[in-house]
Protein backbone atom coordinates (compact mmCIF):
# COMPACT_ATOMS: atom_id res chain seq x y z
CA UNK A 1 0.00 0.00 0.00
CA UNK A 2 1.44 3.37 -1.07
CA UNK A 3 2.20 5.93 1.63
CA UNK A 4 -0.63 8.44 2.00
CA UNK A 5 -0.05 11.99 0.73
CA UNK A 6 -2.36 14.98 0.99
CA UNK A 7 -0.68 16.42 -2.10
CA UNK A 8 -1.62 13.32 -4.09
CA UNK A 9 -5.14 13.40 -2.65
CA UNK A 10 -5.60 17.04 -3.69
CA UNK A 11 -4.01 16.52 -7.10
CA UNK A 12 -6.61 13.84 -7.83
CA UNK A 13 -9.39 16.46 -7.53
CA UNK A 14 -10.40 19.01 -10.13
CA UNK A 15 -8.34 22.13 -9.28
CA UNK A 16 -11.44 24.31 -8.96
CA UNK A 17 -13.35 21.96 -6.62
CA UNK A 18 -14.09 24.00 -3.49
CA UNK A 19 -13.18 22.01 -0.37
CA UNK A 20 -13.08 24.62 2.39
CA UNK A 21 -15.86 27.18 2.84
CA UNK A 22 -15.56 30.22 5.12
CA UNK A 23 -17.06 33.73 5.29
CA UNK A 24 -13.68 35.26 4.42
CA UNK A 25 -13.31 33.16 1.27
CA UNK A 26 -13.37 29.63 -0.10
CA UNK A 27 -10.42 27.39 -0.93
CA UNK A 28 -10.32 25.04 -3.90
CA UNK A 29 -8.33 21.83 -4.19
CA UNK A 30 -5.79 23.53 -6.45
CA UNK A 31 -5.36 26.48 -4.11
CA UNK A 32 -4.85 24.24 -1.10
CA UNK A 33 -2.35 22.08 -3.03
CA UNK A 34 -0.28 25.09 -4.04
CA UNK A 35 -0.41 26.65 -0.57
CA UNK A 36 0.78 23.41 1.03
CA UNK A 37 3.88 23.53 -1.15
CA UNK A 38 4.53 27.23 -0.48
CA UNK A 39 3.88 27.00 3.24
CA UNK A 40 6.00 23.88 3.49
CA UNK A 41 8.98 25.81 2.18
CA UNK A 42 8.41 28.61 4.68
CA UNK A 43 8.14 26.06 7.51
CA UNK A 44 11.27 24.19 6.49
CA UNK A 45 13.31 25.60 9.39
CA UNK A 46 10.72 24.66 12.02
CA UNK A 47 10.52 21.49 14.12
CA UNK A 48 7.29 21.95 16.09
CA UNK A 49 4.61 24.41 14.97
CA UNK A 50 1.93 25.52 17.43
CA UNK A 51 -1.33 26.84 16.01
CA UNK A 52 -3.51 28.98 18.28
CA UNK A 53 -6.32 30.26 16.09
CA UNK A 54 -10.05 30.35 15.49
CA UNK A 55 -11.67 27.81 13.18
CA UNK A 56 -11.06 28.63 9.54
CA UNK A 57 -9.26 27.52 6.38
CA UNK A 58 -5.90 28.87 7.61
CA UNK A 59 -5.99 26.42 10.56
CA UNK A 60 -6.69 23.49 8.24
CA UNK A 61 -4.07 24.47 5.65
CA UNK A 62 -1.41 24.92 8.36
CA UNK A 63 -2.29 21.48 9.77
CA UNK A 64 -2.06 19.78 6.37
CA UNK A 65 1.16 21.63 5.51
CA UNK A 66 2.83 20.38 8.68
CA UNK A 67 1.77 16.83 7.92
CA UNK A 68 2.88 17.11 4.29
CA UNK A 69 6.28 18.53 5.26
CA UNK A 70 6.99 16.12 8.12
CA UNK A 71 6.82 18.87 10.74
CA UNK A 72 5.17 18.29 14.10
CA UNK A 73 1.88 20.15 14.55
CA UNK A 74 0.90 21.32 18.03
CA UNK A 75 -2.80 22.36 18.09
CA UNK A 76 -3.34 24.85 20.92
CA UNK A 77 -6.94 25.06 22.18
CA UNK A 78 -8.19 28.59 22.65
CA UNK A 79 -9.68 27.68 26.02
CA UNK A 80 -6.26 26.81 27.52
CA UNK A 81 -5.21 29.24 30.22
CA UNK A 82 -1.74 30.82 30.31
CA UNK A 83 -0.22 28.05 32.43
CA UNK A 84 -1.57 25.36 30.12
CA UNK A 85 -0.31 27.16 27.01
CA UNK A 86 3.12 27.58 28.55
CA UNK A 87 3.20 23.93 29.57
CA UNK A 88 2.26 22.73 26.08
CA UNK A 89 4.82 24.95 24.35
CA UNK A 90 7.61 23.99 26.76
CA UNK A 91 6.84 20.26 26.83
CA UNK A 92 6.77 20.08 23.03
CA UNK A 93 9.75 22.33 22.37
CA UNK A 94 7.68 24.39 19.92
CA UNK A 95 9.85 26.82 17.99
CA UNK A 96 7.14 28.34 15.77
CA UNK A 97 3.61 29.60 16.47
CA UNK A 98 0.92 30.74 14.04
CA UNK A 99 -1.81 32.64 15.85
CA UNK A 100 -4.58 35.19 15.70
CA UNK A 101 -3.86 35.97 19.38
CA UNK A 102 -0.16 37.01 19.40
CA UNK A 103 -0.57 38.95 22.63
CA UNK A 104 -1.37 35.73 24.51
CA UNK A 105 1.86 34.14 23.28
CA UNK A 106 3.86 37.28 24.06
CA UNK A 107 2.57 37.40 27.63
CA UNK A 108 4.03 33.93 28.26
CA UNK A 109 7.56 35.40 27.99
CA UNK A 110 8.97 32.30 26.29
CA UNK A 111 11.21 34.13 23.84
CA UNK A 112 8.90 34.22 20.82
CA UNK A 113 9.35 37.13 18.40
CA UNK A 114 7.07 38.20 15.56
CA UNK A 115 8.62 37.44 12.18
CA UNK A 116 5.76 37.99 9.76
CA UNK A 117 2.17 37.30 8.77
CA UNK A 118 0.40 34.52 6.88
CA UNK A 119 -3.29 34.26 5.95
CA UNK A 120 -4.33 36.64 8.71
CA UNK A 121 -2.22 34.86 11.34
CA UNK A 122 0.85 36.25 13.09
CA UNK A 123 4.04 34.22 12.63
CA UNK A 124 6.26 33.92 15.72
CA UNK A 125 9.62 32.17 16.10
CA UNK A 126 12.08 31.46 18.87
CA UNK A 127 15.37 29.63 19.31
CA UNK A 128 14.91 26.72 21.68
CA UNK A 129 16.52 23.35 22.26
CA UNK A 130 14.73 20.42 20.68
CA UNK A 131 12.68 18.15 22.93
CA UNK A 132 12.93 14.38 22.44
CA UNK A 133 9.69 13.08 20.93
CA UNK A 134 8.77 9.55 19.86
CA UNK A 135 9.96 8.82 16.30
CA UNK A 136 7.22 9.44 13.77
CA UNK A 137 5.38 12.06 15.84
CA UNK A 138 3.25 14.18 13.51
CA UNK A 139 0.90 15.79 16.00
CA UNK A 140 0.94 16.45 19.74
CA UNK A 141 -2.56 16.68 21.14
CA UNK A 142 -2.56 18.10 24.65
CA UNK A 143 -5.53 16.93 26.66
CA UNK A 144 -6.89 18.78 29.66
CA UNK A 145 -5.42 16.85 32.55
CA UNK A 146 -7.42 16.35 35.72
CA UNK A 147 -4.72 18.24 37.64
CA UNK A 148 -4.83 21.19 35.22
CA UNK A 149 -1.53 20.35 33.49
CA UNK A 150 -2.39 19.03 30.02
CA UNK A 151 -0.78 15.80 28.84
CA UNK A 152 0.83 15.75 25.37
CA UNK A 153 -0.27 12.71 23.37
CA UNK A 154 2.14 12.06 20.48
CA UNK A 155 0.37 10.74 17.39
CA UNK A 156 1.49 9.42 14.02
CA UNK A 157 0.17 10.75 10.72
CA UNK A 158 -0.48 7.20 9.48
CA UNK A 159 -2.56 6.41 12.56
CA UNK A 160 -4.69 9.53 12.17
CA UNK A 161 -5.31 8.76 8.51
CA UNK A 162 -6.24 5.20 9.55
CA UNK A 163 -9.02 6.68 11.69
CA UNK A 164 -10.28 8.95 8.92
CA UNK A 165 -10.28 6.14 6.35
CA UNK A 166 -12.10 3.80 8.73
CA UNK A 167 -14.76 6.46 9.31
CA UNK A 168 -15.10 7.01 5.58
CA UNK A 169 -15.64 3.29 5.11
CA UNK A 170 -18.19 2.99 7.96
CA UNK A 171 -20.30 5.87 6.62
CA UNK A 172 -19.67 5.33 2.91
CA UNK A 173 -23.30 4.63 1.91
CA UNK A 174 -24.82 7.58 3.79
CA UNK A 175 -25.84 10.56 1.59
CA UNK A 176 -23.34 13.00 3.09
CA UNK A 177 -22.56 16.01 0.93
CA UNK A 178 -21.03 18.69 3.21
CA UNK A 179 -19.82 18.95 6.80
CA UNK A 180 -20.14 21.87 9.22
CA UNK A 181 -17.30 22.04 11.77
CA UNK A 182 -18.93 23.00 15.08
CA UNK A 183 -16.27 21.96 17.61
CA UNK A 184 -12.91 23.77 17.87
CA UNK A 185 -10.46 22.35 15.31
CA UNK A 186 -7.84 22.06 18.05
CA UNK A 187 -9.92 19.15 19.43
CA UNK A 188 -8.74 15.95 17.79
CA UNK A 189 -12.33 14.76 17.27
CA UNK A 190 -13.21 17.63 14.90
CA UNK A 191 -9.72 17.67 13.39
CA UNK A 192 -9.81 14.01 12.32
CA UNK A 193 -13.52 13.18 11.98
CA UNK A 194 -14.62 16.65 10.88
CA UNK A 195 -11.80 17.57 8.47
CA UNK A 196 -9.74 14.55 7.42
CA UNK A 197 -12.66 12.13 7.00
CA UNK A 198 -14.83 14.53 4.94
CA UNK A 199 -11.89 15.58 2.74
CA UNK A 200 -11.01 11.94 2.08
CA UNK A 201 -14.64 11.45 1.09
CA UNK A 202 -14.30 14.53 -1.12
CA UNK A 203 -16.87 16.42 0.94
CA UNK A 204 -16.46 20.18 1.38
CA UNK A 205 -16.11 21.44 4.95
CA UNK A 206 -17.72 24.65 6.21
CA UNK A 207 -15.53 26.54 8.69
CA UNK A 208 -17.30 29.54 10.26
CA UNK A 209 -15.79 31.21 13.30
CA UNK A 210 -16.57 29.65 16.66
CA UNK A 211 -18.41 32.77 17.87
CA UNK A 212 -20.89 32.58 14.98
CA UNK A 213 -21.59 28.96 15.94
CA UNK A 214 -22.62 29.93 19.47
CA UNK A 215 -19.39 29.50 21.44
CA UNK A 216 -19.33 32.34 23.96
CA UNK A 217 -16.45 31.53 26.30
CA UNK A 218 -17.39 31.82 29.97
CA UNK A 219 -20.92 32.82 28.93
CA UNK A 220 -21.56 29.29 27.71
CA UNK A 221 -23.08 28.28 24.38
CA UNK A 222 -25.90 29.84 22.35
CA UNK A 223 -27.91 27.13 20.54
CA UNK A 224 -29.80 29.75 18.54
CA UNK A 225 -26.52 30.67 16.81
CA UNK A 226 -25.85 27.00 16.02
CA UNK A 227 -29.36 26.69 14.60
CA UNK A 228 -28.78 29.71 12.36
CA UNK A 229 -25.48 28.28 11.13
CA UNK A 230 -27.13 24.97 10.26
CA UNK A 231 -29.87 26.79 8.32
CA UNK A 232 -27.30 28.96 6.52
CA UNK A 233 -24.90 26.19 5.49
CA UNK A 234 -27.36 23.26 5.18
CA UNK A 235 -24.79 20.62 6.15
CA UNK A 236 -25.29 16.87 5.88
CA UNK A 237 -23.16 16.11 8.95
CA UNK A 238 -22.09 17.61 12.28
CA UNK A 239 -20.15 16.49 15.33
CA UNK A 240 -21.50 17.53 18.74
CA UNK A 241 -20.70 16.84 22.36
CA UNK A 242 -23.67 15.82 24.54
CA UNK A 243 -24.07 19.25 26.13
CA UNK A 244 -24.41 20.95 22.72
CA UNK A 245 -26.83 18.28 21.53
CA UNK A 246 -28.98 18.86 24.59
CA UNK A 247 -28.90 22.65 24.25
CA UNK A 248 -29.89 22.51 20.57
CA UNK A 249 -32.61 19.93 21.23
CA UNK A 250 -34.16 22.11 23.94
CA UNK A 251 -33.92 25.17 21.70
CA UNK A 252 -35.80 23.37 18.92
CA UNK A 253 -38.43 22.18 21.39
CA UNK A 254 -39.00 25.72 22.70
CA UNK A 255 -38.87 27.46 19.32
CA UNK A 256 -40.88 24.87 17.41
CA UNK A 257 -38.16 24.71 14.77
CA UNK A 258 -36.70 21.78 12.87
CA UNK A 259 -33.21 21.22 11.42
CA UNK A 260 -32.64 21.43 7.70
CA UNK A 261 -33.64 18.35 5.68
CA UNK A 262 -30.05 18.25 4.43
CA UNK A 263 -28.88 17.01 7.84
CA UNK A 264 -28.41 13.23 7.69
CA UNK A 265 -25.91 12.34 10.41
CA UNK A 266 -24.89 13.94 13.70
CA UNK A 267 -22.11 12.13 15.56
CA UNK A 268 -22.16 12.65 19.33
CA UNK A 269 -19.11 11.91 21.46
CA UNK A 270 -16.88 13.17 24.23
CA UNK A 271 -18.99 11.81 27.11
CA UNK A 272 -21.73 9.27 27.75
CA UNK A 273 -25.05 10.12 26.11
CA UNK A 274 -28.28 9.09 27.80
CA UNK A 275 -30.58 7.06 25.51
CA UNK A 276 -33.39 9.46 26.47
CA UNK A 277 -31.43 12.42 25.10
CA UNK A 278 -30.77 10.65 21.81
CA UNK A 279 -34.46 9.74 21.51
CA UNK A 280 -35.55 13.32 22.27
CA UNK A 281 -33.04 14.74 19.78
CA UNK A 282 -34.30 12.43 17.04
CA UNK A 283 -37.89 13.43 17.77
CA UNK A 284 -36.75 17.03 17.26
CA UNK A 285 -35.34 16.08 13.85
CA UNK A 286 -31.66 15.71 14.80
CA UNK A 287 -30.28 12.40 13.42
CA UNK A 288 -27.97 11.86 16.41
CA UNK A 289 -25.79 8.75 16.80
CA UNK A 290 -23.43 8.04 19.67
CA UNK A 291 -19.78 7.15 19.19
CA UNK A 292 -16.68 6.62 21.29
CA UNK A 293 -13.03 7.49 21.04
CA UNK A 294 -10.04 8.86 22.88
CA UNK A 295 -6.99 10.87 21.97
CA UNK A 296 -4.58 7.97 22.50
CA UNK A 297 -6.58 5.91 20.00
CA UNK A 298 -6.35 8.59 17.31
CA UNK A 299 -9.91 9.84 18.05
CA UNK A 300 -12.94 7.76 16.98
CA UNK A 301 -12.84 4.04 17.78
CA UNK A 302 -16.50 2.98 17.55
CA UNK A 303 -19.70 4.54 16.28
CA UNK A 304 -23.39 3.90 15.72
CA UNK A 305 -24.99 4.74 12.40
CA UNK A 306 -28.34 4.40 10.63
CA UNK A 307 -29.07 0.71 10.16
CA UNK A 308 -26.52 -0.32 12.78
CA UNK A 309 -27.59 1.43 15.95
CA UNK A 310 -27.92 0.48 19.60
CA UNK A 311 -27.81 1.78 23.16
CA UNK A 312 -24.03 1.32 23.34
CA UNK A 313 -21.39 3.40 21.57
CA UNK A 314 -21.46 1.36 18.37
CA UNK A 315 -19.44 -1.19 16.51
CA UNK A 316 -15.64 -0.73 16.57
CA UNK A 317 -13.99 0.67 13.45
CA UNK A 318 -11.75 -1.67 11.50
CA UNK A 319 -8.46 0.11 12.29
CA UNK A 320 -8.73 -0.42 16.05
CA UNK A 321 -7.79 -3.57 17.94
CA UNK A 322 -10.10 -3.60 20.95
CA UNK A 323 -10.12 -6.09 23.80
CA UNK A 324 -11.59 -6.29 27.29
CA UNK A 325 -9.47 -7.52 30.17
CA UNK A 326 -10.92 -7.82 33.68
CA UNK A 327 -13.76 -5.58 32.60
CA UNK A 328 -11.47 -2.79 31.30
CA UNK A 329 -11.23 -1.70 27.67
CA UNK A 330 -7.82 -1.98 25.99
CA UNK A 331 -7.10 -0.37 22.60
CA UNK A 332 -4.32 -0.57 20.06
CA UNK A 333 -3.97 1.56 16.93
CA UNK A 334 -1.08 2.91 14.88
CA UNK A 335 -1.79 6.43 16.15
CA UNK A 336 -0.47 6.38 19.71
CA UNK A 337 3.31 6.78 20.04
CA UNK A 338 3.60 7.92 23.65
CA UNK A 339 3.54 11.14 25.66
CA UNK A 340 5.77 14.18 25.32
CA UNK A 341 8.47 14.11 27.97
CA UNK A 342 7.83 10.50 29.01
CA UNK A 343 9.40 7.18 27.96
CA UNK A 344 7.82 5.56 24.89
CA UNK A 345 5.34 2.72 25.57
CA UNK A 346 6.15 -0.85 24.61
CA UNK A 347 3.65 -0.93 21.75
CA UNK A 348 1.15 -3.16 23.53
CA UNK A 349 -2.54 -2.34 23.92
CA UNK A 350 -3.35 0.86 25.80
CA UNK A 351 -5.50 0.58 28.97
CA UNK A 352 -8.25 3.17 28.54
CA UNK A 353 -9.57 3.08 32.10
CA UNK A 354 -13.08 2.57 30.71
CA UNK A 355 -15.21 -0.29 32.00
CA UNK A 356 -16.77 -1.98 28.99
CA UNK A 357 -18.44 -5.03 27.45
CA UNK A 358 -19.63 -6.27 24.07
CA UNK A 359 -23.21 -7.32 23.37
CA UNK A 360 -24.29 -10.22 21.18
CA UNK A 361 -24.29 -7.96 18.10
CA UNK A 362 -20.68 -6.87 18.53
CA UNK A 363 -21.58 -3.39 19.79
CA UNK A 364 -19.43 -1.83 22.48
CA UNK A 365 -21.04 -0.77 25.78
CA UNK A 366 -19.35 1.45 28.36
CA UNK A 367 -20.07 1.30 32.08
CA UNK A 368 -18.06 4.26 33.37
CA UNK A 369 -14.47 4.90 34.35
CA UNK A 370 -12.60 2.43 36.52
CA UNK A 371 -11.03 5.25 38.55
CA UNK A 372 -14.44 6.91 39.06
CA UNK A 373 -16.10 3.82 40.51
CA UNK A 374 -17.85 4.70 43.77
CA UNK A 375 -18.01 2.21 46.64
CA UNK A 376 -20.55 3.25 49.25
CA UNK A 377 -20.18 2.57 52.95
CA UNK A 378 -22.63 -0.30 52.39
CA UNK A 379 -20.18 -1.89 49.94
CA UNK A 380 -22.20 -1.23 46.78
CA UNK A 381 -20.21 -0.50 43.59
CA UNK A 382 -21.74 2.31 41.54
CA UNK A 383 -20.58 3.84 38.27
CA UNK A 384 -21.34 7.58 38.62
CA UNK A 385 -21.69 7.95 34.85
CA UNK A 386 -24.74 5.67 34.97
CA UNK A 387 -26.53 7.90 37.49
CA UNK A 388 -25.35 11.10 35.79
CA UNK A 389 -26.81 9.99 32.47
CA UNK A 390 -30.18 9.64 34.16
CA UNK A 391 -29.92 13.14 35.64
CA UNK A 392 -28.91 14.64 32.31
CA UNK A 393 -31.96 13.14 30.63
CA UNK A 394 -33.96 15.84 32.46
CA UNK A 395 -34.23 19.12 30.52
CA UNK A 396 -33.93 21.05 33.80
CA UNK A 397 -30.35 19.84 34.37
CA UNK A 398 -27.51 21.13 32.19
CA UNK A 399 -24.56 19.32 33.82
CA UNK A 400 -24.16 16.90 36.70
CA UNK A 401 -21.51 15.05 38.70
CA UNK A 402 -22.32 12.31 41.20
CA UNK A 403 -20.11 11.69 44.25
CA UNK A 404 -20.30 9.54 47.36
CA UNK A 405 -17.30 7.24 47.59
CA UNK A 406 -17.21 5.83 51.13
CA UNK A 407 -20.48 7.54 52.05
CA UNK A 408 -23.83 6.04 52.97
CA UNK A 409 -25.64 7.83 50.12
CA UNK A 410 -24.88 9.60 46.88
CA UNK A 411 -24.81 13.35 46.29
CA UNK A 412 -25.11 15.26 43.04
CA UNK A 413 -23.39 18.48 42.02
CA UNK A 414 -25.84 19.93 39.51
CA UNK A 415 -25.71 22.83 37.06
CA UNK A 416 -29.33 23.91 36.45
CA UNK A 417 -30.51 24.80 32.98
CA UNK A 418 -30.98 28.59 32.86
CA UNK A 419 -34.46 29.39 34.18
CA UNK A 420 -34.85 26.14 36.14
CA UNK A 421 -36.05 26.73 39.71
CA UNK A 422 -34.83 24.82 42.78
CA UNK A 423 -38.20 23.08 42.88
CA UNK A 424 -37.81 21.97 39.26
CA UNK A 425 -34.34 20.59 40.01
CA UNK A 426 -35.66 18.67 43.02
CA UNK A 427 -38.46 17.21 40.91
CA UNK A 428 -35.96 16.20 38.21
CA UNK A 429 -33.87 14.37 40.81
CA UNK A 430 -36.97 12.61 42.12
CA UNK A 431 -37.87 11.46 38.61
CA UNK A 432 -34.35 10.11 38.14
CA UNK A 433 -34.43 8.34 41.49
CA UNK A 434 -37.62 6.54 40.49
CA UNK A 435 -35.65 4.85 37.69
CA UNK A 436 -32.79 3.78 39.97
CA UNK A 437 -32.38 1.08 42.63
CA UNK A 438 -32.42 2.43 46.16
CA UNK A 439 -28.63 2.13 46.67
CA UNK A 440 -27.95 4.35 43.62
CA UNK A 441 -30.41 7.14 44.36
CA UNK A 442 -29.41 10.76 44.97
CA UNK A 443 -29.89 11.83 48.58
CA UNK A 444 -28.33 15.31 48.46
CA UNK A 445 -27.86 18.01 45.83
CA UNK A 446 -25.53 20.99 45.48
CA UNK A 447 -26.15 23.51 42.68
CA UNK A 448 -23.15 24.92 40.86
CA UNK A 449 -22.21 27.46 38.19
CA UNK A 450 -21.53 25.85 34.78
CA UNK A 451 -18.52 23.58 34.32
CA UNK A 452 -16.49 25.22 31.55
CA UNK A 453 -12.95 25.04 30.15
CA UNK A 454 -12.52 28.66 31.20
CA UNK A 455 -12.95 27.93 34.91
CA UNK A 456 -11.05 24.65 34.71
CA UNK A 457 -14.10 22.52 35.49
CA UNK A 458 -14.52 21.00 31.99
CA UNK A 459 -12.35 19.85 29.11
CA UNK A 460 -12.51 21.49 25.70
CA UNK A 461 -15.14 19.05 24.46
CA UNK A 462 -17.36 19.70 27.47
CA UNK A 463 -16.49 16.68 29.61
CA UNK A 464 -16.66 17.68 33.30
CA UNK A 465 -13.33 17.60 35.13
CA UNK A 466 -14.46 15.42 38.02
CA UNK A 467 -11.53 15.94 40.45
CA UNK A 468 -11.54 19.71 39.91
CA UNK A 469 -15.31 19.94 40.47
CA UNK A 470 -15.14 17.88 43.64
CA UNK A 471 -12.26 20.02 44.95
CA UNK A 472 -14.17 23.20 44.06
CA UNK A 473 -17.15 22.03 46.14
CA UNK A 474 -15.16 20.30 48.85
CA UNK A 475 -16.44 22.51 51.69
CA UNK A 476 -20.11 22.13 50.69
CA UNK A 477 -19.72 18.37 50.35
CA UNK A 478 -18.04 18.14 53.75
CA UNK A 479 -20.96 20.03 55.28
CA UNK A 480 -23.44 17.61 53.68
CA UNK A 481 -21.54 14.59 54.97
CA UNK A 482 -21.27 16.08 58.47
CA UNK A 483 -25.00 16.77 58.51
CA UNK A 484 -25.69 13.21 57.40
CA UNK A 485 -23.45 11.76 60.12
CA UNK A 486 -25.03 13.90 62.84
CA UNK A 487 -28.50 12.74 61.82
CA UNK A 488 -27.43 9.15 62.55
CA UNK A 489 -26.13 9.86 66.06
CA UNK A 490 -28.22 8.28 68.83
CA UNK A 491 -28.23 10.22 72.12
Amino acid sequence: MAEFSWLDELAARAPDDVLLHAPAGNWSAGEIHNELLALGERLSGSRVVGVLADNGPAWVVADLACQTSGIVHLPLPGFFNADQLRHALEQSGADTVLTDQPERIGQLDLGFAITGRWQGLTWLRRVVDAVALPPGTAKISFTSGSTGAPKGVCLSAAGLIDTALALRERLADLPLTRHLAVLPLALLLENVAGVYAPLLRRMPVHLPSLSTLGWAGMAGFDPAALDRAVHDTQPASLILVPELLKAWTLFLAHSGGRPENSLKFVAVGGARVAPELLATARQAGIPAYQGYGLTEGGSVLAINRPGDDGEGVGRPLRHAQISIESGELFVRTRAFLGYAGLPAPDGSSFPTGDLASFDAFGHLHLAGRRKNLLITSFGRNISPEWVEAGLLANPQILQAIVVGDGQAALSAIVVPMPGSSPVAIEQAIQRTNQQLPDYARIAHCITSPPFTPGNGLATGNGRPQRPAIIEHHRAALAALYAQEESSHVVL
